[in-house]
Protein backbone atom coordinates (compact mmCIF):
# COMPACT_ATOMS: atom_id res chain seq x y z
CA UNK A 1 0.00 0.00 0.00
CA UNK A 2 1.47 3.36 -1.13
CA UNK A 3 2.42 6.49 1.60
CA UNK A 4 0.23 8.93 -0.14
CA UNK A 5 -0.03 11.45 3.21
CA UNK A 6 2.68 12.44 5.30
CA UNK A 7 2.05 14.27 8.55
CA UNK A 8 3.98 15.73 11.58
CA UNK A 9 1.61 16.40 14.49
CA UNK A 10 3.10 18.43 17.85
CA UNK A 11 1.23 16.33 20.16
CA UNK A 12 0.05 13.32 20.57
CA UNK A 13 -3.93 13.82 21.14
CA UNK A 14 -3.62 15.92 17.92
CA UNK A 15 -2.16 13.10 15.98
CA UNK A 16 -5.03 11.04 16.86
CA UNK A 17 -7.32 13.42 15.97
CA UNK A 18 -6.00 13.88 12.36
CA UNK A 19 -5.80 10.64 11.89
CA UNK A 20 -9.42 10.15 12.73
CA UNK A 21 -10.32 13.01 10.22
CA UNK A 22 -8.67 10.92 7.52
CA UNK A 23 -10.07 7.72 8.46
CA UNK A 24 -13.67 9.25 8.22
CA UNK A 25 -12.73 10.33 4.89
CA UNK A 26 -11.39 6.27 3.86
CA UNK A 27 -8.02 7.02 4.41
CA UNK A 28 -6.19 4.03 6.10
CA UNK A 29 -3.84 5.54 8.89
CA UNK A 30 -1.20 4.59 11.17
CA UNK A 31 0.12 7.19 14.07
CA UNK A 32 3.46 6.62 14.58
CA UNK A 33 4.60 7.79 18.35
CA UNK A 34 8.06 9.94 17.83
CA UNK A 35 10.15 9.49 14.27
CA UNK A 36 10.80 5.61 13.80
CA UNK A 37 14.42 4.46 12.84
CA UNK A 38 15.89 4.97 9.33
CA UNK A 39 15.78 1.43 9.10
CA UNK A 40 11.87 0.97 10.36
CA UNK A 41 9.57 -0.97 8.83
CA UNK A 42 7.25 1.01 7.18
CA UNK A 43 3.48 0.43 8.02
CA UNK A 44 0.60 -0.88 5.89
CA UNK A 45 -1.27 2.67 5.48
CA UNK A 46 -2.47 5.05 3.06
CA UNK A 47 -1.52 7.77 5.35
CA UNK A 48 1.14 7.99 8.22
CA UNK A 49 1.57 10.82 11.12
CA UNK A 50 4.53 11.15 13.18
CA UNK A 51 2.98 11.96 16.76
CA UNK A 52 5.67 14.59 18.17
CA UNK A 53 5.89 15.54 21.72
CA UNK A 54 6.93 19.48 20.10
CA UNK A 55 4.36 22.06 21.25
CA UNK A 56 6.11 23.54 23.72
CA UNK A 57 9.69 22.82 23.87
CA UNK A 58 11.90 25.75 23.00
CA UNK A 59 11.47 26.35 19.26
CA UNK A 60 15.16 25.44 18.01
CA UNK A 61 13.95 21.66 19.34
CA UNK A 62 10.56 21.70 17.71
CA UNK A 63 12.20 22.67 14.62
CA UNK A 64 14.73 19.82 14.76
CA UNK A 65 12.66 16.88 15.59
CA UNK A 66 10.14 18.21 12.95
CA UNK A 67 12.76 18.02 10.14
CA UNK A 68 13.70 14.44 10.95
CA UNK A 69 9.86 13.43 10.75
CA UNK A 70 10.06 15.03 7.69
CA UNK A 71 13.25 12.89 6.38
CA UNK A 72 11.57 9.78 7.52
CA UNK A 73 8.15 10.41 5.84
CA UNK A 74 9.92 11.21 2.72
CA UNK A 75 11.71 8.31 2.50
CA UNK A 76 8.43 6.35 3.64
CA UNK A 77 7.65 7.95 -0.25
CA UNK A 78 4.76 10.74 1.02
CA UNK A 79 3.78 12.44 -2.01
CA UNK A 80 2.55 15.61 0.59
CA UNK A 81 3.19 16.86 3.57
CA UNK A 82 0.79 18.09 6.47
CA UNK A 83 2.15 19.79 9.42
CA UNK A 84 -0.79 19.42 12.28
CA UNK A 85 -1.40 21.51 15.66
CA UNK A 86 -3.76 22.30 17.37
CA UNK A 87 -7.19 23.95 16.40
CA UNK A 88 -6.95 26.50 19.46
CA UNK A 89 -3.46 27.50 17.30
CA UNK A 90 -1.96 27.55 20.76
CA UNK A 91 1.87 28.52 20.66
CA UNK A 92 3.77 31.60 22.33
CA UNK A 93 5.11 34.90 20.26
CA UNK A 94 8.35 32.94 20.12
CA UNK A 95 6.53 29.37 18.15
CA UNK A 96 6.64 26.94 17.40
CA UNK A 97 4.21 26.52 14.37
CA UNK A 98 5.92 29.47 12.91
CA UNK A 99 9.11 28.31 13.22
CA UNK A 100 8.40 24.65 12.40
CA UNK A 101 6.56 25.51 9.19
CA UNK A 102 8.87 27.76 7.66
CA UNK A 103 11.57 25.44 8.41
CA UNK A 104 9.63 21.93 6.91
CA UNK A 105 9.02 24.93 3.94
CA UNK A 106 12.52 25.25 3.54
CA UNK A 107 13.37 22.03 3.30
CA UNK A 108 10.82 21.17 0.84
CA UNK A 109 12.24 23.81 -1.31
CA UNK A 110 8.49 25.83 -1.31
CA UNK A 111 8.07 28.93 -1.05
CA UNK A 112 4.37 28.96 0.03
CA UNK A 113 2.01 27.50 2.43
CA UNK A 114 -1.21 27.93 4.20
CA UNK A 115 -2.57 28.25 8.15
CA UNK A 116 -6.10 26.89 8.90
CA UNK A 117 -6.86 25.44 12.36
CA UNK A 118 -10.44 25.39 11.70
CA UNK A 119 -12.48 22.51 12.56
CA UNK A 120 -15.96 23.80 13.04
CA UNK A 121 -17.16 20.13 14.18
CA UNK A 122 -15.75 21.13 17.11
CA UNK A 123 -16.57 25.35 17.45
CA UNK A 124 -13.55 26.24 15.71
CA UNK A 125 -14.19 28.83 12.74
CA UNK A 126 -11.57 31.24 11.75
CA UNK A 127 -13.56 34.79 9.99
CA UNK A 128 -11.31 37.88 8.79
CA UNK A 129 -8.29 36.02 10.27
CA UNK A 130 -9.99 36.00 13.51
CA UNK A 131 -9.99 32.44 15.40
CA UNK A 132 -13.66 31.67 17.34
CA UNK A 133 -13.91 28.92 20.07
CA UNK A 134 -17.80 28.26 19.82
CA UNK A 135 -19.29 31.64 20.02
CA UNK A 136 -16.55 33.67 21.22
CA UNK A 137 -13.34 35.16 20.78
CA UNK A 138 -10.21 32.57 21.24
CA UNK A 139 -8.87 35.18 23.62
CA UNK A 140 -12.52 35.22 25.50
CA UNK A 141 -12.47 31.22 25.87
CA UNK A 142 -10.91 28.68 28.77
CA UNK A 143 -7.43 28.95 26.27
CA UNK A 144 -6.81 32.46 27.67
CA UNK A 145 -6.01 30.72 30.98
CA UNK A 146 -4.01 27.59 29.64
CA UNK A 147 -1.24 26.35 31.98
CA UNK A 148 1.36 26.21 29.40
CA UNK A 149 0.21 28.36 25.87
CA UNK A 150 -2.48 31.04 27.17
CA UNK A 151 -4.08 32.87 23.95
CA UNK A 152 -4.99 36.25 24.37
CA UNK A 153 -4.97 37.39 20.93
CA UNK A 154 -7.48 35.64 18.18
CA UNK A 155 -5.82 37.07 15.43
CA UNK A 156 -3.93 34.79 14.12
CA UNK A 157 -2.51 36.67 11.14
CA UNK A 158 -0.74 38.81 13.95
CA UNK A 159 -0.14 35.60 16.22
CA UNK A 160 1.72 33.81 13.23
CA UNK A 161 3.69 36.76 12.09
CA UNK A 162 5.21 37.21 15.42
CA UNK A 163 6.51 34.19 15.12
CA UNK A 164 7.60 33.91 11.22
CA UNK A 165 10.44 35.71 9.00
CA UNK A 166 8.20 35.68 5.99
CA UNK A 167 5.19 37.86 5.68
CA UNK A 168 1.66 36.56 6.56
CA UNK A 169 -1.25 37.41 4.58
CA UNK A 170 -5.04 36.35 4.50
CA UNK A 171 -7.30 34.72 2.39
CA UNK A 172 -11.06 35.99 3.58
CA UNK A 173 -14.24 34.34 3.57
CA UNK A 174 -15.31 36.02 0.47
CA UNK A 175 -12.47 34.12 -1.18
CA UNK A 176 -13.53 30.77 0.54
CA UNK A 177 -16.95 30.85 0.02
CA UNK A 178 -16.74 31.12 -3.64
CA UNK A 179 -15.16 27.68 -3.97
CA UNK A 180 -11.88 25.96 -4.69
CA UNK A 181 -11.05 28.23 -7.84
CA UNK A 182 -11.06 31.54 -5.88
CA UNK A 183 -8.88 29.86 -3.19
CA UNK A 184 -6.54 29.27 -5.76
CA UNK A 185 -6.27 32.50 -7.67
CA UNK A 186 -6.53 34.28 -3.50
CA UNK A 187 -3.18 31.78 -3.25
CA UNK A 188 -1.94 33.36 -6.16
CA UNK A 189 -2.51 36.87 -5.88
CA UNK A 190 -0.76 36.53 -2.19
CA UNK A 191 2.24 35.00 -3.63
CA UNK A 192 2.72 37.87 -6.50
CA UNK A 193 2.67 40.28 -3.27
CA UNK A 194 5.69 38.58 -1.82
CA UNK A 195 3.11 36.73 0.73
CA UNK A 196 4.87 33.22 1.90
CA UNK A 197 2.38 32.41 4.63
CA UNK A 198 -2.08 32.39 4.75
CA UNK A 199 -4.30 32.17 7.13
CA UNK A 200 -7.42 30.86 5.15
CA UNK A 201 -11.03 32.12 6.86
CA UNK A 202 -13.51 28.47 7.32
CA UNK A 203 -16.83 28.65 8.75
CA UNK A 204 -18.06 25.50 8.34
CA UNK A 205 -17.25 21.65 6.92
CA UNK A 206 -17.44 22.28 2.44
CA UNK A 207 -14.72 25.33 3.28
CA UNK A 208 -12.40 22.70 4.49
CA UNK A 209 -12.77 20.28 1.40
CA UNK A 210 -12.70 23.72 -0.81
CA UNK A 211 -9.44 24.77 0.74
CA UNK A 212 -8.02 21.13 0.50
CA UNK A 213 -8.83 20.70 -3.25
CA UNK A 214 -7.51 24.32 -3.96
CA UNK A 215 -4.17 22.88 -2.03
CA UNK A 216 -4.24 19.74 -4.02
CA UNK A 217 -0.42 20.04 -5.17
CA UNK A 218 1.12 22.16 -2.68
CA UNK A 219 4.23 20.51 -0.81
CA UNK A 220 3.59 21.93 2.82
CA UNK A 221 0.10 22.34 3.91
CA UNK A 222 -0.31 23.22 8.00
CA UNK A 223 -3.70 23.40 9.88
CA UNK A 224 -5.89 21.46 12.62
CA UNK A 225 -7.06 18.24 11.97
CA UNK A 226 -9.59 19.76 10.19
CA UNK A 227 -8.17 20.89 7.16
CA UNK A 228 -7.37 17.10 5.78
CA UNK A 229 -11.62 16.94 4.89
CA UNK A 230 -10.25 17.40 1.46
CA UNK A 231 -6.81 15.97 1.42
CA UNK A 232 -8.02 12.01 0.63
CA UNK A 233 -10.31 13.37 -2.31
CA UNK A 234 -7.46 14.81 -3.79
CA UNK A 235 -5.56 10.91 -3.72
CA UNK A 236 -8.83 9.68 -5.14
CA UNK A 237 -9.30 12.27 -7.95
CA UNK A 238 -5.75 10.94 -9.27
CA UNK A 239 -6.97 7.11 -8.92
CA UNK A 240 -4.55 6.46 -6.18
CA UNK A 241 -6.85 5.74 -3.11
CA UNK A 242 -10.03 3.73 -3.51
CA UNK A 243 -13.14 3.69 -1.10
CA UNK A 244 -12.00 2.19 2.01
CA UNK A 245 -14.86 1.24 3.61
CA UNK A 246 -12.74 -0.94 6.67
CA UNK A 247 -10.39 2.40 7.00
CA UNK A 248 -11.70 2.40 10.71
CA UNK A 249 -11.58 -1.34 11.37
CA UNK A 250 -9.99 -2.65 14.93
CA UNK A 251 -9.25 -5.87 16.40
CA UNK A 252 -11.54 -7.27 19.49
CA UNK A 253 -9.92 -5.58 22.63
CA UNK A 254 -11.19 -6.96 26.14
CA UNK A 255 -9.64 -6.55 29.89
CA UNK A 256 -9.49 -4.28 32.60
CA UNK A 257 -10.36 -0.56 31.84
CA UNK A 258 -8.98 2.99 33.26
CA UNK A 259 -9.26 6.57 32.51
CA UNK A 260 -6.19 8.84 33.03
CA UNK A 261 -7.40 12.64 33.16
CA UNK A 262 -4.25 14.67 33.17
CA UNK A 263 -6.13 18.08 31.50
CA UNK A 264 -6.91 20.71 33.44
CA UNK A 265 -9.17 22.30 30.39
CA UNK A 266 -12.53 23.35 30.90
CA UNK A 267 -14.10 20.72 28.44
CA UNK A 268 -12.01 17.48 30.62
CA UNK A 269 -13.28 18.90 34.14
CA UNK A 270 -17.26 18.77 32.82
CA UNK A 271 -15.86 15.29 31.87
CA UNK A 272 -14.25 14.21 35.39
CA UNK A 273 -17.15 16.11 37.14
CA UNK A 274 -19.88 13.15 35.48
CA UNK A 275 -17.49 10.01 35.67
CA UNK A 276 -16.84 11.32 39.36
CA UNK A 277 -20.59 10.50 39.98
CA UNK A 278 -20.63 7.22 38.60
CA UNK A 279 -17.39 5.57 38.86
CA UNK A 280 -14.65 5.28 41.57
CA UNK A 281 -12.39 8.31 41.55
CA UNK A 282 -8.80 8.33 42.61
CA UNK A 283 -7.35 12.53 42.32
CA UNK A 284 -3.52 13.12 42.39
CA UNK A 285 -2.05 15.94 44.53
CA UNK A 286 0.73 17.45 42.65
CA UNK A 287 2.09 19.05 46.13
CA UNK A 288 1.92 15.61 47.95
CA UNK A 289 3.94 14.29 45.57
CA UNK A 290 6.44 16.93 45.89
CA UNK A 291 6.86 16.48 49.21
CA UNK A 292 8.01 13.10 48.60
CA UNK A 293 4.72 10.87 48.64
CA UNK A 294 4.89 8.11 46.29
CA UNK A 295 1.45 8.84 44.86
CA UNK A 296 1.83 6.89 41.96
CA UNK A 297 2.08 4.01 44.29
CA UNK A 298 -0.58 4.93 45.92
CA UNK A 299 -3.14 4.84 42.93
CA UNK A 300 -2.32 1.53 41.79
CA UNK A 301 -2.92 0.47 45.34
CA UNK A 302 -6.37 1.95 45.55
CA UNK A 303 -7.15 0.73 41.96
CA UNK A 304 -6.51 -3.00 42.53
CA UNK A 305 -9.70 -4.15 44.40
CA UNK A 306 -10.94 -2.29 42.06
CA UNK A 307 -9.66 -3.41 38.91
CA UNK A 308 -12.19 -5.17 36.41
CA UNK A 309 -14.69 -4.72 33.27
CA UNK A 310 -15.91 -1.24 34.83
CA UNK A 311 -13.66 1.65 34.44
CA UNK A 312 -12.31 3.66 37.19
CA UNK A 313 -10.79 7.38 36.88
CA UNK A 314 -7.44 8.44 38.28
CA UNK A 315 -7.30 12.23 37.87
CA UNK A 316 -4.70 15.19 38.35
CA UNK A 317 -7.49 17.63 36.71
CA UNK A 318 -8.03 20.55 38.63
CA UNK A 319 -9.76 24.07 38.27
CA UNK A 320 -7.60 27.06 37.19
CA UNK A 321 -7.27 28.38 40.50
CA UNK A 322 -5.63 25.57 42.07
CA UNK A 323 -3.49 24.71 38.90
CA UNK A 324 -2.33 28.39 39.63
CA UNK A 325 -1.25 27.52 42.91
CA UNK A 326 0.40 24.40 42.32
CA UNK A 327 2.59 26.10 39.71
CA UNK A 328 2.52 29.45 42.14
CA UNK A 329 4.91 26.65 44.48
CA UNK A 330 6.35 23.80 42.08
CA UNK A 331 6.48 26.12 38.74
CA UNK A 332 4.39 25.70 36.10
CA UNK A 333 7.11 23.20 33.99
CA UNK A 334 8.04 21.37 37.13
CA UNK A 335 4.23 21.20 38.20
CA UNK A 336 3.47 19.93 34.52
CA UNK A 337 6.20 17.20 34.33
CA UNK A 338 5.36 15.54 37.92
CA UNK A 339 2.05 15.01 37.03
CA UNK A 340 3.27 13.32 33.48
CA UNK A 341 5.81 11.32 35.39
CA UNK A 342 3.07 10.12 37.84
CA UNK A 343 0.48 9.14 34.78
CA UNK A 344 3.64 7.69 33.30
CA UNK A 345 4.36 5.46 35.89
CA UNK A 346 0.19 4.86 36.46
CA UNK A 347 -0.06 3.47 33.40
CA UNK A 348 2.88 1.14 33.48
CA UNK A 349 1.26 -0.14 36.64
CA UNK A 350 -1.86 -0.39 35.43
CA UNK A 351 -1.12 -2.15 31.90
CA UNK A 352 1.52 -4.84 34.15
CA UNK A 353 -1.47 -5.68 36.40
CA UNK A 354 -3.88 -6.59 33.21
CA UNK A 355 -5.30 -3.13 31.94
CA UNK A 356 -5.92 -3.39 28.07
CA UNK A 357 -8.63 -0.36 27.72
CA UNK A 358 -7.50 3.03 28.70
CA UNK A 359 -8.88 6.59 28.17
CA UNK A 360 -6.05 9.02 28.54
CA UNK A 361 -7.47 13.39 28.81
CA UNK A 362 -4.45 15.74 27.66
CA UNK A 363 -2.25 15.87 24.71
CA UNK A 364 1.28 16.57 27.05
CA UNK A 365 -0.44 13.80 29.14
CA UNK A 366 -1.34 11.20 26.41
CA UNK A 367 2.26 11.47 25.44
CA UNK A 368 4.21 10.67 28.24
CA UNK A 369 1.70 7.63 28.43
CA UNK A 370 2.07 6.58 25.09
CA UNK A 371 6.13 6.50 25.67
CA UNK A 372 5.92 5.20 28.85
CA UNK A 373 4.02 2.08 27.66
CA UNK A 374 6.92 2.11 25.23
CA UNK A 375 4.45 2.03 22.10
CA UNK A 376 5.55 3.08 18.91
CA UNK A 377 2.38 2.81 16.38
CA UNK A 378 -1.41 3.32 16.58
CA UNK A 379 -3.99 2.04 14.16
CA UNK A 380 -7.41 3.94 13.97
CA UNK A 381 -10.65 3.23 14.61
CA UNK A 382 -13.91 3.96 15.40
CA UNK A 383 -14.98 7.99 16.90
CA UNK A 384 -16.34 8.58 20.15
CA UNK A 385 -16.55 12.60 19.52
CA UNK A 386 -15.14 14.72 17.26
CA UNK A 387 -11.95 14.26 16.85
CA UNK A 388 -11.27 11.35 19.05
CA UNK A 389 -11.06 8.08 18.03
CA UNK A 390 -10.50 4.45 19.37
CA UNK A 391 -7.31 3.58 18.59
CA UNK A 392 -5.21 -0.02 18.75
CA UNK A 393 -1.79 -0.49 19.72
CA UNK A 394 0.54 -1.98 17.13
CA UNK A 395 2.95 -4.91 19.04
CA UNK A 396 6.47 -4.91 18.46
CA UNK A 397 7.08 -8.36 19.26
CA UNK A 398 5.49 -11.65 19.54
CA UNK A 399 3.30 -11.90 22.35
CA UNK A 400 3.32 -8.52 23.51
CA UNK A 401 -0.26 -7.78 24.28
CA UNK A 402 -2.42 -4.85 22.12
CA UNK A 403 -4.15 -2.10 23.84
CA UNK A 404 -6.77 -0.29 23.29
CA UNK A 405 -6.49 3.38 23.81
CA UNK A 406 -7.90 6.71 23.38
CA UNK A 407 -6.08 9.88 23.61
CA UNK A 408 -7.98 12.39 24.10
CA UNK A 409 -7.15 16.13 23.32
CA UNK A 410 -7.90 18.46 26.54
CA UNK A 411 -10.78 20.43 24.93
CA UNK A 412 -12.43 17.67 23.19
CA UNK A 413 -15.38 15.46 23.99
CA UNK A 414 -18.96 15.83 25.72
CA UNK A 415 -19.36 15.56 29.22
CA UNK A 416 -20.55 11.86 28.98
CA UNK A 417 -17.12 11.40 27.52
CA UNK A 418 -15.01 8.88 29.77
CA UNK A 419 -17.71 6.50 30.30
CA UNK A 420 -19.41 6.28 26.86
CA UNK A 421 -15.63 5.86 24.98
CA UNK A 422 -16.09 2.42 26.45
CA UNK A 423 -19.69 1.59 24.87
CA UNK A 424 -18.35 2.48 21.35
CA UNK A 425 -15.55 0.38 21.72
CA UNK A 426 -18.07 -2.63 22.50
CA UNK A 427 -20.14 -1.51 19.91
CA UNK A 428 -17.21 -1.32 17.48
CA UNK A 429 -16.07 -4.83 18.44
CA UNK A 430 -19.52 -6.20 17.98
CA UNK A 431 -20.10 -5.26 14.50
Amino acid sequence: MPVLLGAIADDFTGATDLCNTLVRRGMKSVQLIGTPAAAAAIPDAEALVVALKSRTIPAAEAVAQSLAALAWLKQAGARQILFKYCSTFDSTDAGNIGPVAEALLAALGADFTLYCPAFPEAGRTIFKGYLFVGDVLLSESGMRDHPLTPMRDPSLVRVLQRQCRGKVGLVPYRDVAQGAAAIEAAFARLRAAGVRHAIVDAIEDRDLEAIGSAAADFALITGGSGIALGLPENFRRRGLLGDASDAAALPAIDGPAAVLSGSCSTATQAQVAHMRERAPLFTIDPLAAARGHDVAREALAWAGPLFGDKPLLISATAPPEQVAAVQDKLGREQAGALVESIMAEIARGLVANGARRLVVAGGETAGAVVQALGVGALRIGRQIDPGVPWTVSLPRRPGEPALALALKSGNFGAPDFFLRAFDVLAEGAAR
